[in-house]
């Protein structure tokens, strides 16, 4: 009975290895993932709807994983073959690098030093920009006449920052945006992404951080705020790749190109608030988008 018990432990012992370690197969070829906001959510169902219209491979999505350190680190230790990443994230927060405002040579600078450093290659960017903004109520921001971030600097003290945890982390979100124009908050309330918006419209804060391509700005009458200090650098969206993915699988260029050039800010803000507003799964609206275009069928 013991030697029986002992072969059955060996015996499941190799079959969890070879589910882990994919001695039997059956695996995904491509593992993507994204960060932990909608318009992420679309884009990794964007990028599996093309692989899998476009080669024979096969697709995982982790989706929500979190913020840019933990999927940036996840790519690089070999978790993600595939993540949507902006050049602007890449440059500031990731290289940590001064900022640049010609979107070509961020994505140029970006491209190059992946490439190099990180064996992590940047494909064609996707077409819209979603840089940062801060946004407030419209009526509040008309009764204290403020257009720009340096009219708000005047108020700041009086106001609440109603902001997401990574925009108090990162040096091109609260700390940079604090130095280049001399804000100080009466108060910071760090949320989740999905609660900053809300937050403002509510009036449980005055301002937040906000993405520029977020449907929930025109859906909620907000204001985002003129950077009239040109304080955020560009941020395209483009797809990287593990450069041994590509190697192995070198059909993944191609069909990721497809999404080149697809989508404008107008378009992006209009799927975001699809999931956001109307809630709609994001796979749904990543595919019906794509076979509106002729990009899937």
């Amino acid at each position: 009975m013991k030697t029986y018990v002992k072969i059955l432990s060996v015996l499941l012992c190799v079959l969890m290895l070879g589910g882990c370690f994919g001695l039997f197969g059956g695996g995904p070829d491509v593992v993507i993932g994204g960060k932990n906001f909608t318009e992420q959510d679309i884009l990794v169902f964007m990028m599996e709807a093309v692989i899998e219209e476009h080669t024979d491979l096969e697709v995982q999505t982790r989706p929500f994983l979190g913020g840019t350190d933990v999927v940036a680190q996840a790519i690089e230790r070999g978790d993600l073959d595939i993540y949507p990443e902006y050049t602007g994230t890449a440059l500031i927060n990731i290289l940590e690098m001064e900022t640049i405002t010609d979107p070509q040579e961020v994505y140029d600078t970006v491209s190059e030093i992946y490439a190099d450093e990180k064996n992590l290659i940047w494909l064609e960017p996707l077409g819209f920009n979603n840089t940062y903004a801060l946004s407030m109520r419209r009526d509040h921001a008309e009764e204290l006449n403020i257009e720009t971030i340096s009219d708000l600097a005047e108020y700041a003290p009086d106001l609440t920052l109603a902001a997401t945890h990574e925009f108090l982390e990162r040096p091109d979100g609260y700390a940079g945006v604090q130095e280049a124009y001399n804000l100080e908050f009466g108060d910071i309330r760090g949320l989740d992404p999905g609660l900053t918006y809300a937050a403002v419209r509510d009036g449980e804060g005055d301002v937040n951080d906000a993405f520029s391509t977020d449907g929930r700005i025109v859906a909620f009458d907000l204001k985002s705020l003129d950077d009239d200090r040109n304080f955020f650098p560009p941020y395209y969206p483009a797809p990287i790749v593990r450069q041994d993915t590509l190697e192995q699988h070198p059909e993944l260029e191609d069909a990721l190109n497809k999404l080149g050039g697809s989508l404008d800010d107008t378009t992006m803000s209009e799927l975001n608030a699809r999931v956001d507003l109307e809630g709609e799964d994001p796979r749904d609206v990543a595919r019906e988008y794509l076979r509106e275009n002729d990009i899937i069928q």
